[in-house]
């Protein structure tokens, strides 16, 4: 519910602040008075982009501000989404700085103009005849459809499971599209496996294998100075441990001689010890130590295998040619239970499909009951809006598709005349027809659900009093339930409103302003007597306006 509107330097306007209660108000003026002006201000607050021509004084800026009462809307979930601090009365405030920049704040936040209207569309519907192509849109069609079919609560359920199942759906695709891929890779990284399984990798082998090829490669040198150790060691004249010996003699001797040469003695023992466990080592390592061709042969061919797969593969060492081996194997493996994973994912979207179709043959069975009274409600609310051959054509089918509301598909047609033929809305209905339709569809809608504050712009250009009068009737019913205004040339109309409100220009200071006032009974009869006969009021006229009123 709009509940207060202020607008500062804007158009014909210098200020001008203006309260609105509940229920139906009327807004009346003469043509060129400026109402044209306080919806392109309304259009500001509901996100309609801005421009410098706006400001009446292009020295400063313009300020336009309303306040909302959304505590009856169930706005929080979208106050949530766009990031707005929630607050039951709201405040949209649009600022036009003389720059030509403008700028949108939400209870004080600025926010950007695309969130702006999501939340203005939910806050006022501003209604002309030149803004009923709505009207002739699918999804407005199964809104009012759903509506009467109370199917709220299933549609909720079925867009959560629709998120599920083309989840499942995106996820199946990827696996589909890696299996393909995989599949073009396979042979190729089976091959690859195949090569690093038989080289036996081992962590550090390398470095194991390069030692022991050294050895073999070079057994001639190694057995020739390992020869040469042994005999200088063992050697009666002059080996190392006949010399030794002899000395230890000597400090033995020494040592029992006299006691200070006793640390002598345990040296040079201590040497020979060294020496003839050298001597035992050494002998070992020559009779170990055999020429082996075929074992050389083997290590080269090891060696020249891992080399060849680190050059393929780019690894450093045997670590790294294990992780790409390792890396293969779960591809290899990935792909070969690839199979298995896409029946499981197929399962599984078999199961949310079915669950789909259960909520989409339920909203289906709804709609198909509500069509009936929808049909039955709009043709005769038509009938007292001057059009009693007016007849729907509504039809739901059934498809095989998923689509956003179910699997239906829409068939909703229209004939204005008796034995005429179904058509289109847009290509049956003139824009009067349209205006009119719309009208006895909102007046259904604000029964079943609640409905924004919605404002009527003159849809009345062109209709009878007897059928204005309707209007007005249906308007006042609707506002029974919900905020409505109307902007009427039509005295029936304006008669029937609980606040009316007019727009007037002035001259202030040589300067044409435009205002908007609330106008007390007796400024109501004026006004109404004004627009049953003109400036000039007959008695007849002022009679009629309080006969209207009354």
């Amino acid at each position: 519910m709009l509940i207060s509107f202020s607008i500062k330097n804007y158009a014909l306007i210098d200020h001008l602040q203006v309260d609105f209660n509940n229920g139906f108000s009327i807004i009346t003026g003469e043509t060129g008075a400026g109402k044209s002006i306080l919806l392109g201000g309304l259009s500001l607050i509901l996100g309609k982009r801005a421009d410098l021509s706006s400001l009446k004084d292009t020295s400063q800026k313009c300020i336009i501000e309303a306040v909302f009462n959304v505590a009856d809307y169930k706005l929080e979930v979208l106050f949530d989404a766009e990031d707005f601090d929630y607050e039951p009365h709201t405040i949209i405030r649009r600022e036009i700085l003389p720059s030509g920049k403008s700028r949108a704040f939400v209870n004080d936040s600025p926010v950007n103009l695309n969130s702006l209207q999501n939340l203005g569309e939910r806050l006022i519907d501003i209604h002309s005849q030149h803004q009923t192509l709505q009207l002739t849109n699918d999804d407005f069609q199964f809104q009012v459809i759903d509506a009467l079919a109370k199917n709220v609560i299933q549609l909720s359920n079925y867009q959560n499971e629709l998120k599920v199942y083309k989840l499942l759906q995106k996820e199946l695709n990827e696996l589909l599209t890696f299996q393909a891929e995989a599949i073009k890779e396979h042979d190729y990284n089976s091959f690859l496996l195949k090569e690093l399984v038989e080289a036996n990798l081992v962590d550090g082998e390398l470095e194991t294998l390069e030692e022991e090829y050294e050895t073999l490669n070079n057994i001639e040198g190694i057995q020739e100075k390992l020869s040469e150790a042994y005999q200088l060691l063992s050697d009666e004249q002059i080996g190392a441990l006949s010399i030794l010996a002899s000395l230890k003699g000597v400090f033995q001797r020494l040592s029992a001689m006299s006691s200070k040469y006793e640390n002598l003695f345990n040296r040079v023992n201590s040497s020979f010890i060294e020496m003839d466990d050298l001597f035992g080592e050494v002998n070992v390592l020559q009779e170990n130590l055999d020429a082996d061709p075929s074992r050389l042969e083997t290590v080269d061919s090891k060696l020249k295998t891992l080399h060849d797969l680190m050059q393929k593969h780019v690894a450093g060492n045997i670590s790294e040619l294990i992780e790409v081996r390792d890396k293969l194997e779960d591809k290899v493996s990935v792909t070969e239970s690839l199979d298995d994973t896409i029946s499981a994912k197929q399962n599984v979207i078999k199961t949310q499909t079915k669950k789909l179709n259960t909520i989409a043959e339920s909203i289906h069975k709804n709609r198909v009951e509500a069509i009936p009274n929808l049909k039955k409600q709009l043709e005769s609310i038509l009938v007292d809006l001057g059009m009693p051959n007016a007849q729907f054509n509504i039809k739901v089918l059934i498809g095989d598709n998923f689509l956003s509301n179910g699997k239906d598909e829409l068939s909703f047609l229209f004939s204005a005349n008796k034995g005429g033929n179904f058509n289109e809305l847009k290509k049956a209905a003139s824009g009067g027809e349209l205006s009119r339709i719309m009208l006895a569809i909102k007046s259904i809608l604000s029964k079943y659900i609640q409905l924004p504050t919605i404002m009527f712009d003159e849809i009345d250009t062109g209709v009878s009093g007897e059928i204005s009068n309707k209007m007005g009737d249906i308007m006042l019913q609707m506002s029974k339930t919900m905020q409505v205004f109307s902007i009427t040339h039509l005295p029936q109309i304006a008669a029937k409103g609980h606040s009316h409100f007019k727009v007037y220009k002035e001259d202030v200071n040589e300067v044409t302003q435009t205002n908007l006032v609330k106008l007390n009974y007796d400024e109501r009869i004026v006004e109404i007597a004004q627009m049953l006969g003109g400036v000039e009021m007959s008695s007849s006229a002022i009679a009629h306006a309080k006969e209207l009123l009354n």
